[in-house]
């Protein structure tokens, strides 16, 4: 199981705050996942994934919303949105 570091991420439309992630990345490590495949991976415990936030780890988790399955972070013990404070990936 590898541990992922997410850096980047992309929107449909970058500035809505109700529009969904579609995808997760690292440029820097060259890779691109559909949001789809980052929550099939998490469940399936084949990787582990986490961003970094001025320093601070969040680990990346599924939640089970009302309209289906999303990604979010989990630092400090509680849920936030560090995901969303991510820049775009290419």
């Amino acid at each position: 199981m590898a541990d992922v570091h997410v850096a980047c991420i992309n929107k449909k439309d970058r500035n809505s705050d109700h529009e969904g992630i579609t995808h997760l990345g690292n440029a820097a490590n060259n890779w691109k996942w559909t949001r789809a495949a980052v929550i099939e991976s998490i469940e399936n415990k084949n990787n582990t994934f986490y961003t970094l936030v001025n320093g601070n780890r969040g680990n990346i988790g599924v939640v089970n919303g009302t309209n289906g399955k999303y990604l979010r972070t989990y630092a400090d013990g509680k849920w936030n949105d560090n995901l969303l404070s991510l820049p775009e990936c290419p």
